[in-house]
């Protein structure tokens, strides 16, 4: 955005959007987020998609995105990133960015000062507030703000298998990484090949969890920039996938979730989306699972109840007051489905060799 120019109402901006993975079984949040935006009835500004992958079906999703563009994997650091984006900026200015993968974040968080010079908004938590929400350091986080979280134990090699349940850590068990991916697993040859397939994707260490028998329920909001929680969205998962992702999951009230989830965006001081997953044990107690650092997958269940969470984030970086939402109806229903995106090999080709599809209107 050029910033010499009066500043448009964030109806009309140009917004790009990470995570545009459509997997099955795992699927990425940004077109669930493009989803919202497009759907919401005074938004009219353009959506950008941002991927990783020349496969990534939203990059072609012409009903959804109006362009889009292969970002450097995460791996390669902030200074790759940044030229990359400064790339895309020059081919056509952006006014916000809504990152939606959890490996990215660090990344973007770096880069932050310079979007800003070049007039690109974002919500995002700081670094100190996104270290303590990790995996790794949940057990200590949960310590400090009194919270239940299920005992979990760092693993740096497989052969903690061997011997586990002599050392107090029965089956089942959930092994799950760092950034992504969990697994329930049962004896020793099962636990052994996830950790390895886990660590192979997302290296060591890897974590082990004791397994709580219950049903998991979520939470997604914004919180703005005095850590007030905004247009909050609980449901319940009604079922998963292998990778235990909502397939179909139901909105509902919960006063202990919400308290939970104030406590810790207090705690933390966090701003902007996230998500707070957690346990409704057998016991009757509420487990903290983890807080996601973005939307998620589901968030277009939001846009369905009335709390279209994407838009609100927009009206917070634009500097307005939001109306107040409606009460999120619960028993309100999603189901995920799967559905095939036609590309003509003249547009993946273009992808593959310039990164970028800068026109996706049909």
């Amino acid at each position: 955005m050029n910033t010499t120019n009066p500043t448009p109402e964030w109806r009309t901006w140009t917004i790009a959007i990470t995570g545009m993975n459509a997997r099955p079984d795992n699927p990425g949040p940004g077109m669930a987020v493009a989803r919202c935006l497009r759907e919401h009835p005074e938004f009219r500004g353009r959506l950008i998609g941002l991927g990783y992958d020349a496969l990534d079906a939203g990059l072609y999703h012409g009903e959804i995105c109006d362009a889009a563009h292969l970002l450097p994997y995460p791996s390669t650091g902030a200074a790759a990133l940044e030229e990359r984006l400064w790339e895309i900026q020059q081919d056509e200015p952006i006014d916000v960015l809504i990152p939606c993968l959890d490996a990215e974040l660090t990344n973007f968080q770096q880069l932050l000062p310079t979007l800003r010079s070049w007039g690109v908004r974002a919500l995002l938590p700081d670094r100190q507030s996104f270290a303590a929400r990790g995996k790794d350091r949940l057990a200590a986080l949960c310590a400090e703000a009194g919270v239940a979280t299920p005992e979990t134990r760092l693993v740096t090699d497989p052969h903690f298998f061997a011997d586990n349940q002599e050392n107090g850590w029965p089956y089942p068990l959930v092994v799950k990484g760092i950034f992504y991916d969990a697994q329930v697993v049962h004896g020793e040859a099962e636990a052994r090949a996830a950790c390895q397939r886990i660590a192979r994707q997302w290296g060591y260490p890897v974590l082990v969890q004791r397994f709580i028998p219950g049903h998991e329920v979520n939470l997604t909001a914004v919180c703005d920039t005095e850590s007030t929680l905004r247009g909050t969205v609980m449901m319940r998962k009604r079922a998963v996938t292998d990778k235990g992702k909502a397939w179909a999951g139901i909105t509902i009230v919960d006063d202990e979730l919400l308290t939970m989830a104030q406590t810790l965006t207090r705690h933390l001081g966090w701003h902007g989306p996230l998500e707070v997953e957690a346990l409704k044990g057998e016991d009757g107690k509420l487990y903290l699972v983890e807080i996601n650092p973005r939307f998620p997958a589901w968030v277009y269940l939001t846009h369905g109840v009335g709390r279209n969470l994407p838009a609100l984030l927009l009206a917070l970086l634009a500097g307005e007051t939001p109306p107040e939402l409606p009460a999120a109806r619960p028993g309100t229903l999603f189901i995920r489905h799967a559905q095939e995106v036609i590309v003509g090999l003249e547009s993946l080709a273009a992808m593959l060799t310039t990164g970028t599809q800068k026109s996706l209107a049909a």
